[in-house]
């Protein structure tokens, strides 16, 4: 049997841009919120009509949302999502280290 060479590539750290997916910052950032999303719903053991209930959804677009369909939510919706669970959400604004090339957007939940 012939062994096979697996070719391997650095991540670029943005799953999404290594798949070549167009947005692929904003679906980092949506995909970031929505983990966040789903470790409160489970640290607070609700179900998902419980959970969808308290956001303002239904239990299947909660469902939807959950398993990474979130195509159709922009960021702002998904963080007044946090806050639903007394998250305080804050935006800062600092240049970046490398003097010509273009910011980025991250989510950096804090640790509880």
């Amino acid at each position: 049997m012939t062994k096979r060479k697996i070719e391997a590539y650095e991540s670029s750290g943005n799953v999404f841009a290594d798949l070549g997916l167009p947005n692929a910052e904003e679906r980092k950032l949506k995909a970031s919120i929505v983990i966040e999303l789903h470790r409160l719903v489970k640290a607070r053991g609700l179900t998902q009509i419980k959970a969808a209930k308290l956001i303002g959804i239904s239990q299947p677009d909660l469902s939807n949302l959950l398993r990474g369909d979130f195509e159709d939510y922009s960021a702002e919706r998904l963080m007044k999502m946090l806050t639903v669970f007394e998250q305080d959400i804050e935006i800062v604004m600092k240049p970046h280290p490398k003097a010509g090339e273009r910011g980025r957007i991250t989510f950096r939940p804090v640790a509880t």
